[in-house]
């Protein structure tokens, strides 16, 4: 179990964390589509506890545990971003929704309902909200986790073009100044989702709970409020 110096072998440390690593992702599949597997994610989540037991130094400053979550998360999305892991037909009826809710809202001079979309885009009430719940892990990633301290960022590494590098526009203050206004201008439910997930770091079902709807409706509100903010930032 130790090693000659008193600290946990790896096999151990394996053992220790393989629940945190279990945990994290079954967290991540929640927010993706149902065709992404949960070994998957457990396997590339087991090979960043491996790399986080084998870099991690005492006295860096980071205890472990925030060491591994980095990295196991950093490895899971590794592996989402290796593969298409959102169908095509599901990304193109986003921006379909994106471009008719862009369209009624410049119409309107307000947020669209979901009927008003609905009818826009000639579907029933119902087949609109299926569109919205396929849209299930179409969102924003934190920024933070496309960062690798040891390596340097990952867009870094990987933006071809600086003019619309990501973390740029993420801190020029007018882009921020844009994107407060359109969080301000969704419809209340809307706003208070948002308001619970990415600031209260609420999942779900928490705020399922919270405002007495289905997880599933959730989903649905939380997929229309992105595409929301998407179509009011497309020039970004």
């Amino acid at each position: 179990m130790y090693t000659a110096q008193g600290t946990l072998s790896k096999d151990a440390q394996l053992r220790q964390y393989a629940p945190m690593v279990k945990r994290l992702a079954h967290n991540l599949l929640a927010k993706l589509p149902a065709n992404v597997e949960f070994d998957d994610m457990l396997q590339a989540g087991m090979i960043g506890l491996m790399d986080a037991i084998s870099r991690y130094e005492e006295g860096q400053g980071t205890q472990f545990e925030t060491y591994a979550n980095q990295r196991i998360r950093g490895a899971m999305l590794d592996e989402l971003r290796s593969c298409d892991w959102l169908p095509r037909g599901v990304r193109k009826n986003q921006r379909t929704i994106q471009k008719a809710m862009s369209q009624l809202e410049h119409r309107l001079g307000r947020a669209a309902t979901e009927t008003e979309v609905a009818r826009e885009m000639n579907l029933p009430l119902a087949q609109y909200q299926e569109l919205l719940q396929d849209a299930k892990g179409l969102q924003l990633f934190y920024f933070d986790d496309y960062s690798d301290d040891e390596n340097g960022s990952y867009l870094d590494r990987h933006v071809a073009d600086t003019a619309s590098d990501p973390a740029a526009i993420l801190n020029d203050k007018r882009f921020k100044t844009e994107l407060v206004k359109h969080i301000d201008d969704l419809p209340e439910r809307e706003k208070q989702l948002m308001g619970l997930y990415y600031e209260q770091d609420l999942n779900f079902r928490e705020i399922a709970a919270v405002m007495g709807v289905t997880e599933s409706r959730i989903c649905q509100l939380h997929t229309q409020a992105v595409n929301r903010l998407r179509a009011k930032l497309k020039s970004w």
